[in-house]
Parts: structure tokens; C-alpha cells; sequence
């Protein structure tokens, strides 16, 4: 299974659910593929500091380059989570012939409306915070696919 997580810039909240859905998959020994984009992301930007640190706390590297979302990415995805509503809106309308295969993590995974707290600007506490609550709901995920392969 091929999993894509969506966010803005692809610099913090994206790919730490990269990283940590990998983590947490390998695990639950699940076969996939985990990749990130954001939608408004610059090529090759770097992943934030502090989303680096935040991830270095738990022994996970995150040496990430950004990548914007393309046609690409959603076709080769089996699976778009993106970390808001509107994030998902956005690929809806963009990847319209995909609408089938996007959701937001929190829908996917514990099936309610709600958006992952964007740490951007914020201080290390709140990288940490967002890091703690993707981790939560990728462990859920990882666990959904684990009974799913099964």
C-alpha cells in the first residue's frame, strides 16, 4: 500500500507523519510505502528545525528535502491523508478524479472532523505537541492496517 500525508509547506507536519507512520508500520511489520507533499511546498526546501529536534527526541531522523503535491504523487498514492479540512478540500478540487482515496488523518483514522495543529513559527513545545498527536493517531492507523492485512 502506497500512503501520501499532505500538508502545507511540507516542512513540518508532513513529513514528521512520514517519518513516524514509517516508524510505527515497520513496527506492525506492514508493507508499504509512506512518501509526504504540501500543497503550497518549494522544491527541495528543508524540513524545520525544530521538527527535526522534536523527531531526534524520539530517535527518528528526518533528513527531508520538500516536494509539492502533483498528479503524480495522488496517482501512485493508494491513500492521501492530509493534516486539515482544508487541505483536503484543496486536493479534492485539484485531484478531483481522486476524491475516493483523500481524507484527513483524523477522518481516516478515528473517523471525526479535525485538523492537525499546525507548529509553523511555533516554539520547540509546540512541534513537540503536534509530533505527540501525529504519533498517536499513526499508531491507530498502523494498527488499522495491521488487521486489515491480516
Amino acid at each position: 500500500m502506497n500512503i501520501l500525508f499532505v500538508c502545507t509547506g511540507n516542512t513540518c507536519r508532513s513529513p514528521m507523519a512520514e517519518v513516524l507512520f514509517k516508524s510505527a508500520a515497520s513496527r506492525k511489520k506492514l508493507d508499504v510505502s509512506v512518501k509526504s507533499a504540501g500543497l503550497f511546498a518549494p522544491e527541495n526546501g528543508k524540513a524545520s528545525l525544530y521538527a527535526v529536534e522534536a523527531l531526534f527526541e524520539k530517535n527518528i531522523a528526518l533528513n527531508h528535502s520538500s516536494a509539492k503535491l502533483s498528479k503524480e504523487k495522488v496517482e501512485w498514492a493508494d491513500l492521501v491523508l492530509t493534516m486539515t479540512e482544508q487541505h483536503k478540500h484543496l486536493a479534492e478540487q485539484e485531484y478531483s478524479e481522486s476524491k475516493d482515496k483523500i481524507y484527513t488523518l483524523k477522518e481516516y483514522v478515528k473517523g471525526e472532523n479535525g485538523d492537525i495543529s499546525d507548529p509553523f513559527g511555533g516554539s520547540l513545545s509546540d512541534y513537540q505537541k503536534t509530533r505527540d498527536e501525529l504519533g498517536h493517531l499513526l499508531e491507530e492507523l498502523a494498527k488499522r492496517l495491521s488487521r486489515k492485512s491480516k
